[in-house]
């Protein structure tokens, strides 16, 4: 049940005496894997968010000195996929439930010693919840140091490989979720059904775009008819062992770096006494 994920490095396979002889449990690092049961047009299964996040971590675990303290939890699969549940299949929870999720997860590790919690996700249509959540976490443990991160976040070679439409516009089943798919679950993906559709209609003349620093809200059935936003019928194998290479050395350094992470704090020489935000 660990694959992809190193067994040595699966949470769920300690006993509770090999947690309580952990040395440095404040330090060692958990990982909770967050994708999504969604829509990924008729070429995809559901499952692709789950499966990049888990496999990219797989790999990068497996690059870590067996010195550094990384652990992963079961993934979490379910994620808040409200954008896309006009088209069947699409299983969702609502922003308070996986806020909930997230804090009970937490609180339990809390409570067993452990003060870093990395929240790796693989869907973009939940960042800004686990960042709320990781927020509302730290404000209510001080110690508590919580990472809410995403998966394409790090550096990588999606520039050297996709197009500029591409990298700008697809943003779901396209051309770096397929080809990922293709090295990742080759007998899950369905290139014969594989279709290319990028939103019409956009603002026109405007600062305002589906995402970014002015971002207007949608659903996917307002942007596809599909349920794709990209150009899925070019993706392939080569291009996605490429991708999940980039992706997994990037993550290993950042997991390292996170082990070695301390909550900045400020210098009480240096302080007014006066609180801000």
């Amino acid at each position: 049940m660990h694959d992809p994920i190193p067994a040595h490095r699966y949470f769920a396979y300690l006993t509770w005496t090999d947690i309580a002889a952990l040395p440095d449990r404040a330090n060692a690092v958990i990982v909770q894997p967050m994708g999504a049961i969604e829509q990924h047009g008729p070429h995809l299964p559901l499952a692709v968010d789950s499966a990049i996040c888990t496999t990219v971590l797989g790999k990068a675990l497996a690059q870590l000195d067996a010195a550094v303290p990384v652990y992963s939890l079961p993934p979490l699969y379910y994620g808040k996929s409200n954008e896309h549940w006009h088209f069947p299949g699409t299983i969702t929870l609502s922003a308070a439930t996986l806020l909930r999720v997230i804090h009970d997860v937490a609180e339990s590790l809390y409570r067993a010693g452990f003060r870093k919690l990395v929240l790796l996700n693989a869907h973009g249509g939940q960042p800004q919840v686990l960042e709320i959540a990781a927020r509302d976490l730290h404000q209510a443990y001080a110690d508590l140091m919580v990472f809410p991160l995403f998966v394409w976040a790090v550096p990588n070679c999606a520039g050297d490989l996709l197009t500029p439409k591409e990298l700008e516009l697809g943003i779901h089943a396209g051309d770096a979720e397929t080809s990922l798919m293709l090295s990742i679950l080759p007998d899950q993906v369905r290139m014969a059904e594989a279709k290319a559709e990028f939103p019409q209609n956009l603002p026109a003349d405007s600062w305002l775009t589906m995402e970014g620093a002015l971002p207007f809200a949608w659903v996917t059935r307002d942007l596809s008819t599909s349920g794709v936003l990209g150009d899925p019928t070019v993706a392939t194998a080569e291009k996605g062992d490429r991708l999940l290479e980039s992706l997994a050395n990037s993550w290993a350094i950042v997991l390292e770096d996170i082990y070695r992470f301390r909550q900045p704090h400020p210098d009480p020489a240096e302080s007014t006494g006066i609180e801000k935000d």
